[in-house]
């Protein structure tokens, strides 16, 4: 985990912890603190107020809770900011060899490399970053 990533982490909190899960648009896992669940909590139960007349959203509130706080898995870093992605998240994420950590916002996404680069939905700036620190890596 990048040392400006952990910082950020680490102030909101003690927890030398992040949640991971499935990100809901991507290919993707999305990483944040512990202390970030509630907030998240929170935008969800917003969401179902603006959504109230709509028939489904009782049905896709629940779908909504379901995914964010039933399929996710905390996991510690050490001191060094370095995770250990379990093998659920790995799979969910299609995380092979390497990941690819990108900042957005209060959260960040790990992704597989080669999918960051194959999706449409991701700008080019960023797929250049991307392809730049694979070269580092001699990939």
């Amino acid at each position: 985990m990048p040392a400006f990533l952990r910082q950020v982490i680490e102030r909101r909190g003690d927890a030398r912890t992040i949640v991971l899960a499935k990100h809901d648009s991507f290919p993707a896992l999305s990483a944040y603190d512990p202390a970030y669940a509630a907030l998240k909590h929170e935008k969800i139960e917003r969401l179902l107020e603006k959504q109230e007349t709509d028939p489904t959203a009782e049905l896709e509130h629940a779908r909504r809770t379901m995914m964010a706080f039933g399929a996710t898995e905390e996991v510690p870093y050490d001191s060094s900011g370095r995770i250990i992605v379990p093998p659920m998240m790995r799979r969910k994420g299609q995380i092979d060899d390497l990941a690819l950590f990108v900042g957005v916002g209060e959260t960040f996404q790990i992704w597989n490399p080669k999918l960051f680069l194959a999706d449409k939905n991701v700008p080019e700036d960023m797929k250049d970053i991307a392809r730049f620190r694979l070269e580092e890596r001699g990939q």
